[in-house]
C-alpha cells in the first residue's frame, strides 16, 4: 500500500521537512558518483552496530557521528524514493504542530531511537556477520514521524494506492495501523528466517515509531496538532 497524499493541510511552511529531503537526496547523488567506491563511503559513515558498542574493539565514541550520518544514506533509488514520500506526506504536519526546532529534535531523536532499538536485536539475536552490517536510511527516524502522526491526526485520510488498480482513502490510523502491524510480523518473521527479512532493519522502523508515539506530546508542549475535522 503506498501513500500517494492526505487530506491534512499544513499552516506554515515544512522548511525542515524540505531541507531533509534536499539533503538526503544530495547524499544520495554524491553516492552514485562514487562509483565503485560506494561501499568504503557506506562503511566509514553507515552505524555499524559492532563499532558503536565497541564490540570490534575500536573505541565506540570514535563512531558516535554515524548515528547521525546514517540517516542521510540510502541502499538504492527505490529505498530513498519510499523514504522520501513518506516524510513529504506525513512530515509537514508532525513539523507544524511541533514547530521547526522541535521537531528537527525530535526527528534526530526518533531516528537515534531506531538505530538503539535494530542495533540491540542485532547484538541479542544475531550473528557475528550481523553486527558489521551498516544501518542506513532514514526509515528510524521517518517512523517517528509516523508515530507522532497517528496519535496527532488519527482521523485525517491517506489516499492509498494498492498497485496495480485500487485507489482508495484510507483513515490514518488504519493506513499507519497497519503499516506497523506488518513491522511487527515482518521483524517477528525475521527471527526463525532471517533472509526473509531481506536487509530490511524493521526494528529500527518499530523502535522509532514507538518513540514518535510515546513521546509526540511531550514535544507538542503548547503546540496542540491542527487535525482538519472529520465532515459529518
Amino acid at each position: 500500500m503506498i501513500p500517494l497524499r492526505d487530506d491534512n493541510p499544513s499552516s506554515s511552511a515544512p522548511i525542515v521537512t524540505w531541507l531533509l529531503i534536499l539533503v538526503n537526496v544530495g547524499v544520495f547523488l554524491y553516492m552514485l558518483l562514487l562509483e565503485p567506491a560506494v561501499e568504503r563511503f557506506v562503511l566509514a559513515f553507515g552505524a555499524i552496530p559492532g563499532e558503536i558498542t565497541g564490540r570490534t574493539g575500536d573505541a565506540p565514541l570514535a563512531h558516535y557521528p554515524t548515528l547521525i550520518t546514517s540517516m542521510f544514506l540510502h541502499g538504492g533509488p527505490a529505498h530513498l524514493i519510499g523514504n522520501m514520500l513518506f516524510l513529504w506526506i506525513f512530515g509537514n504536519n508532525i513539523e507544524d504542530a511541533l514547530g521547526h526546532v522541535r521537531f528537527a529534535l525530535f526527528y534526530v531523536l526518533g531516528g537515534l531511537a531506531a538505530t538503539a532499538s535494530q542495533t540491540a536485536v542485532t547484538l541479542g539475536w544475531g550473528s557475528t556477520e550481523d553486527a558489521l552490517i551498516p544501518n542506513v536510511g532514514a526509515s528510524g527516524a521517518i517512523a517517528a514521524v509516523l508515530g507522532g502522526y497517528i496519535l496527532l491526526y488519527p482521523r485525517a485520510r491517506v489516499l492509498t494506492w494498492v498497485a496495480p488498480f485500487f485507489l482508495f482513502e484510507l483513515p490514518s490510523i488504519a493506513y499507519l495501523g497497519i503499516w506497523f502491524l506488518f513491522q511487527l510480523w515482518a521483524g517477528s518473521a525475521s527471527f526463525t528466517t532471517p533472509e526473509a527479512g531481506g536487509g530490511v532493519a524493521y526494528f529500527a522502523h518499530i523502535g522509532g515509531f514507538a518513540f514518535g508515539f510515546a513521546l509526540i506530546k511531550l514535544f507538542t508542549g503548547r503546540r496542540p496538532g491542527r487535525p482538519r475535522p472529520s465532515p459529518a
